[in-house]
C-alpha cells in the first residue's frame, strides 16, 4: 500500500484521536488537536493523562478510556512514550496509527505492523496533509 493510500485510509473515517494533546498552543500536541477541529474531523478526542481538557474538549487519560472506540489515533509524543501508547492503541482497537514526525519509534511500528493496524510513519505531518492554519 503506497503512503497515499495509508493516509486517505487514516482520514477515511473517525473517530480519531490525539495522544499527546496538549493545552500549550506551540506544541504540536495541541496543533494536531486544533487541526482537526479546524477541517471538521469528529469527533476526535485529546488524550493526556495530565490535562481534564485541551482546547475546550474532555480529555482522556488513554486510548482506551475514550467515550466510544477509536479508529484513527495520532501520536505526538516522545519516541519511548510512543511504544507504549501504541500497545494501549492495539488494546483498544485502533486500526489505524500516524505517528507525526518526531514522536516515530521502530518497535511501535513494528508492532502496529505485527497487530495490522495501518501505520503511517517517517512520513508527512497530519499538519501539512490537511492545510493546518494557525
Amino acid at each position: 500500500m503506497s503512503a497515499q493510500e495509508r493516509i486517505d485510509d487514516f482520514l477515511a473515517d473517525g473517530p480519531w484521536a490525539v495522544a499527546g494533546a496538549s493545552n500549550d498552543r506551540a506544541k504540536y500536541g495541541n496543533k494536531v488537536l486544533r487541526c482537526y477541529l479546524q477541517v471538521g474531523r469528529a469527533p476526535v478526542y485529546p488524550v493526556n493523562p495530565g490535562a481534564a481538557e485541551v482546547e475546550g474538549v474532555p480529555c482522556y487519560a488513554d486510548v482506551g478510556s475514550t467515550p466510544e472506540p477509536v479508529r484513527a489515533l495520532s501520536i505526538i509524543t516522545p519516541p519511548p512514550v510512543t511504544e507504549e501508547v501504541v500497545a494501549q492503541a492495539i488494546d483498544a482497537g485502533v486500526r489505524h496509527v500516524w505517528m507525526q514526525p518526531g514522536a516515530e519509534n521502530e518497535a511501535a511500528v513494528e508492532a502496529c505492523e505485527r497487530n495490522g493496524l495501518g501505520v503511517i510513519a517517517g512520513g508527512p505531518c497530519l499538519l501539512v496533509v490537511l492545510g493546518y492554519r494557525e
